[in-house]
């Protein structure tokens, strides 16, 4: 009887160790897409909204990149860390309040090693405050249909009403790798250069150990449980697995693991690549109000004719000759432009007199102007572009021994990266060392922007300013 009580109370206890654990296990979603076309392969919880802890930074990280081709910011900007930035809880990069450092380092740090003070730190560089960064953030996630999804800040640390599903996740994860496939590689680096110092990568195991992964994020917090998206390609195939609710880093990654092998074996070998329509938003800060909408194309709605300058009376000494034909094809073009009926014929020298105005010969100058000799230039032809409003940056693809190689390289490079090189002209210098490629006729960020993708698809590049 003594030992049947003492199995009861050790079953009575262990039970009672059991339950906490049970009560307090985040709950399981999981996804699994191809990402040549976002076809679900599998799914379970797919739209339970739950917490995605670190999983956030994808967002935030793509606000950043989404400003830096507007413009707002470069990644060379300088930003100071608040008192709130550098009181963010583990994990960190350790930044101090009234710190100086470079945007470029804080996104690698938000990125690699998941820090809560960069992240932090992006989001009040860009927006002004981490409030005003989580609208811009929700604005994005609405655009993509990431429609279960709130942002309440920029880390992904626990706060209430700070929610997502598997789903949306897998949506953002895709996006990041179609929209900003120059950024992408950041997520594969198993360590990095944060400015104050290297910081290894969260993602670094299943990085390590599954042939073909690349990204994306990982995140953990009590509530979440070990969350990841997870990107990995093989043979021109590739899938996106998200898991939410992990029970540990090895759990997730063996069931991720898991997921990426079923998405593979269900993916078609060969499929045309579909990729997301990348969402509009509008820059800034201003939250749209209910039935406005906001015009974010910069075009102009209307045009309108600007007005006809007066004519001076024609002098009959400057009037130019014009044959029957040449009156007959301007009276036409006039009643056209004009869009009014064409009165009834009127003679010959009538037509004449009346166009004449449009051939009159300029004013002589005045003589003290007449007596100087300005230099003649030479008449410049464009061919493509004028480099007025800005366009004075080029950029240079490389040196070569001949002209035609140069030339060639020029023609590869703008087939490469049609979409930054469409407008820019193509030209050839000779130089004491051999014949330089380059693009110009561009804006400082256009000419940094084409550069950074050149650089993702290892094509060397170096932006030349103006002189």
């Amino acid at each position: 009887m003594t030992n049947f009580g003492v199995v009861l109370r050790t079953i009575v206890f262990l039970a009672l160790l059991l339950v906490p654990v049970s009560l307090a296990a985040a709950p399981y979603a999981a996804v699994v897409i191809d990402a040549r076309t976002g076809k679900v392969l599998h799914s379970r919880n797919a739209d339970t909204r739950l917490h995605p802890a670190s999983l956030t930074k994808m967002m935030t990280l793509y606000v950043a990149f989404d400003a830096i081709e507007k413009g707002e910011i470069s990644l060379d900007t300088v930003v100071k860390i608040s008192r709130k930035a550098a009181a963010e809880p583990p994990s960190r990069l350790g930044l101090k309040a009234g710190q100086k450092i470079k945007l470029r380092y804080l996104i690698r740090a938000a990125a690699v090693k998941s820090a809560n003070d960069a992240a932090t730190a992006i989001g009040e560089a860009i927006s002004g405050s981490e409030a005003a960064f989580a609208r811009r953030m929700n604005r994005t996630a609405a655009a993509m249909g990431m429609t279960r999804t709130k942002f309440k800040n920029a880390h992904g640390l626990t706060e209430a009403g700070h929610l997502s599903t598997a789903r949306d996740m897998t949506t953002l994860g895709r996006h990041v790798f179609y929209d900003f496939p120059e950024y992408y590689n950041l997520f594969s680096r198993k360590q990095t250069s944060a400015g104050t110092k290297t910081v290894a990568n969260t993602n670094r195991r299943l990085l390590g150990s599954y042939r073909g992964a690349d990204g994306i994020k990982t995140g953990y917090t009590r509530a979440a449980g070990y969350n990841l998206v997870a990107s990995a390609e093989r043979g021109g195939e590739r899938v996106i697995a998200t898991v939410f609710g992990g029970r540990s880093v090895t759990w997730r990654n063996a069931r991720v693991a898991e997921l990426l092998d079923m998405g593979f074996e269900r993916s078609p070998s060969r499929v045309a690549t579909v990729k997301p329509r990348k969402p509009v938003i509008a820059s800034g800060n201003a939250t749209p109000k209910p039935g406005k909408v906001i015009r974010t194309t910069g075009l102009v709605s209307r045009s309108p004719r600007p007005a006809v300058r007066p004519l001076a009376e024609p002098d009959p000494s400057t009037l130019v000759a014009m044959s029957d034909d040449i009156a007959d094809t301007l009276a036409g073009l006039a009643v056209e432009d004009t869009k009014i009926a064409a009165p009834e014929p009127a003679p010959r020298a009538v037509q004449a007199a009346s166009l004449a105005g449009a051939f009159l010969r300029p004013a002589p100058r005045p003589k003290h102007e007449a007596s100087k000799s300005p230099e003649v230039e030479e008449p410049v032809v464009v061919t493509r572009l004028s480099t007025s409003g800005g366009r004075h940056w080029g950029i240079n693809v490389g040196r070569y021994t001949t002209r035609d190689e140069a030339e060639r390289m020029l023609l590869k490079t703008a087939l490469v990266e049609i979409s930054t090189l469409d407008e820019a002209l193509r030209k050839v210098v000779r130089s004491p060392k051999g014949w330089e490629a380059n693009f110009v006729g561009m804006t400082e960020e256009r000419a940094e922007l084409a550069c950074r993708r050149l650089h993702a698809q290892n094509v060397n590049c170096i932006p030349v300013g103006p002189g």
